[in-house]
């Protein structure tokens, strides 16, 4: 069996990150969609937690990563010996863990649909993802128009309008901000990198998201990272 030795200073990282409590392992602000929505949930609801952040794409990013959890991805939560690897099993985890903050929707429908809004997003628009990689410091409007990516911008359009126009009142999805809008927060984020145009309600809808202090906060920590990250750089459409 092979075994990995890890240098002290990982290794006592690991220990407090072990300790009693809650510790969120994310990747950089700038580039990682999947770890703003797990943090962005947390503390949207005042949840307490240490915040790991490692450096993507650099020699030991991968090593450092599979310390926490041999997924090999972040985000990953630990709580005391639990670990969380993957955000909606993150989420669902808090929601669990927090009932009184109410997550979720309280509504029924509202929830069963805030679910399902969120396991759309999490297996699908792929094409999306690929043409317009999350870079909150970029600008590149009307880049990564692909058929597929205006295809996704499309459906997530319809769910958006339906979710505001049915539960929403016009405020954030389902009225009060909940796991839905942190979960398409880095959506928001993307459209506008990209300069995304949509209907004025939309739009709106968007402005309040980015609005809402833990948004505000994770976008302005995202501005403030000096890194770079090659491969994330390169897959950004000329």
């Amino acid at each position: 069996m092979q075994t990995t030795q890890l240098d002290p200073s990982l290794s006592n990282a690991l220990a407090a990150a072990r300790s009693p409590g809650l510790t969120l392992v994310i990747g950089n602000k700038n580039l990682s969609s999947w770890s703003m929505r797990p943090w962005v949930a947390m503390t949207a609801f005042g949840i307490p937690f240490q915040e790991v952040r490692i450096e993507l794409d650099q020699p030991d990013t991968a090593n450092r990563i599979c310390s926490y959890s041999a997924c090999g991805r972040v985000p990953v939560l630990l709580a005391g010996e639990i670990t969380i690897w993957d955000s909606l099993a993150i989420v669902e985890y808090l929601a669990e863990q927090f009932p009184e903050l109410h997550l979720w929707p309280q509504d029924v429908a509202a929830r069963a649909m805030a679910r399902s809004i969120c396991a759309e997003m999490h297996c699908g628009f792929t094409d999306l993802r690929n043409s317009m990689p999350m870079n909150i410091s970029a600008s590149l409007p009307g880049k990564g128009r692909t058929n597929g990516s205006q295809a996704d911008i499309g459906r997530i359009s319809e769910i958006w309008e339906e979710c505001l126009s049915r539960f929403g009142h016009h405020q954030f999805l389902f009225g009060d901000f909940s796991i839905a809008d942190a979960y398409f927060a880095p959506v928001v984020a993307r459209f506008r990198t990209y300069g995304v145009s949509l209907a004025p309600a939309l739009e709106a809808y968007c402005q309040r998201v980015l609005a809402h202090p833990a948004v505000a906060r994770w976008v302005t920590e995202a501005l403030a990272e000096t890194e770079t990250a090659p491969k994330h750089d390169a897959e950004l459409p000329d």
